[in-house]
């Protein structure tokens, strides 16, 4: 495996994982801190069991991608075209 594909691999990896990071943080932490800040009752965080799995995907995927974005930029991967 040549060292670019070994970047790009890396970047999506890393890029991923910072996006489910991310979503449990939003969902769970998150959540919460939107009823402290907003002072309604009803709000409160969830797990990921309760969002759903479908809607966990949906939420992480586009933030990772995002992410993966940013990273290609930064570490010069060339994952996107110019």
């Amino acid at each position: 495996m040549s060292a670019l594909n070994l970047k790009r691999l890396v970047v999506v990896l890393l890029s991923q994982l910072t996006g489910v990071l991310l979503t449990v943080l939003l969902i769970g932490p998150g959540f919460e801190l939107l009823r402290v800040l907003t002072g309604v009752a009803t709000i409160h965080g969830v797990t990921p069991e309760e969002y759903g799995t479908i809607y966990f995907l949906v939420t992480s995927v586009p933030i990772g991608l995002i992410i993966m974005i940013w990273m290609d930029g930064l570490m010069d991967t060339r994952i996107l075209p110019d």
